[in-house]
């Protein structure tokens, strides 16, 4: 092979060599911004997690306060309310349980029916409340106690909710069936509507 055609392929390589060096010298200004995008989503990323965690300790410290009130109001031992978040499956989920004297009870199964009538209550109240924009300020209700038993107990139930409406502002229509004297319901109640009596 003479020297011209040894300049030739010279050349070609030269040629090959300063595209690679122009594909090489892209890629790594490619991996420069890739890595500096990578660095702010991590930042972000942060963020959003503490942002959440904060979010979920302030969620935690308004439904148990506002529920373990409600349950104070009601009961003369009361549970408190406690919430808890757990990460499974990847996901957030929040654990409600009951506690008393240390004590973890689950609601459902072990706190009887009144107390968990006046968490669920306290609940809606709470998811109302957190609520931006605010729906309307009413809050409907079909027996709402059904299982709270005694009459000094629906009597406070009963004074929870007027006071609840006053504090909040909130109009709460409620069936009711009489589990303490009429009188006592009118004390707590703007207005009384008696199905024998007002809708025959």
């Amino acid at each position: 092979m003479d020297i011209k055609g040894l300049r030739q392929i010279v050349d070609q390589r030269k040629g090959q060599q300063e595209k690679l060096e122009s594909i090489v010298a892209g890629i790594k200004k490619k991996l420069i911004l890739t890595n500096r995008k990578l660095r702010h989503h991590e930042q972000a990323r942060e963020v959003i997690r503490e942002v959440g965690l904060a979010t979920q300790k302030q969620l935690q410290v308004q439904i148990s306060e506002l529920t373990s009130l409600a349950l104070e109001s009601v009961f003369d031992n009361p549970y408190q309310l406690m919430v808890e978040f757990i990460e499974r499956r990847n996901k957030t989920e929040c654990d409600l349980y009951f506690e008393r004297d240390g004590n973890k009870v689950d609601p459902l199964n072990s706190a009887g029916g009144g107390a968990v009538d006046v968490a669920a209550f306290a609940l809606r109240v709470a998811s109302w409340a957190m609520k931006r924009p605010r729906p309307r300020n009413i809050l409907l209700l079909d027996e709402p106690f059904s299982r709270l038993k005694g009459k000094n107990a629906n009597l406070r139930a009963l004074q929870m909710v007027h006071q609840i409406s006053k504090d909040l502002g909130i109009q709460v229509i409620m069936v009711s069936d009489e589990r303490v004297d009429r009188d006592l319901i009118e004390q707590t109640a703007d207005k009384v509507f008696d199905s024998r009596n007002d809708f025959s």
